[in-house]
């Protein structure tokens, strides 16, 4: 992540999914994840259960249940029209980034 100007920000990615519109528009998916958060060759994943005495417990250890399930961290998923993707030839590995710029606005 870097600053372009003073009033930009470059953030890159890396392309880990792309996937059809599931209602069949002529849409694409792609999912990213920062370079940080890519990882060699997955393990696969082994399940756990929580057991809980009491619901104090359950309130208590809640938070730690759900990270231990959101270990591989969040994505950003675009939307890019069908036309679009082409054009861009992009594929799951590549890295991208992403310029993001605030645009002033006026009120008239």
């Amino acid at each position: 992540m870097c600053l372009i100007g003073n009033m930009g920000l470059r953030k890159e990615y890396v392309i880990t999914e792309i996937s059809a519109s599931p209602d069949g528009s002529p849409y694409v998916f792609i999912t990213l994840k920062g370079p940080e958060e890519i990882r060699g060759p997955r393990r696969p994943s082994v399940a756990t259960v929580a057991s809980f005495q009491s619901m104090d417990d359950v309130f208590k250890n809640l938070g730690s249940v759900l990270s231990k399930q959101m270990m591989g961290g969040f994505a950003t998923v675009i939307k890019l029209g069908l036309d679009e993707y082409e054009k861009m030839d992009i594929n799951v590995g590549d890295r991208i980034s992403i310029d993001l710029n605030k645009t002033p606005v006026g009120i008239p």
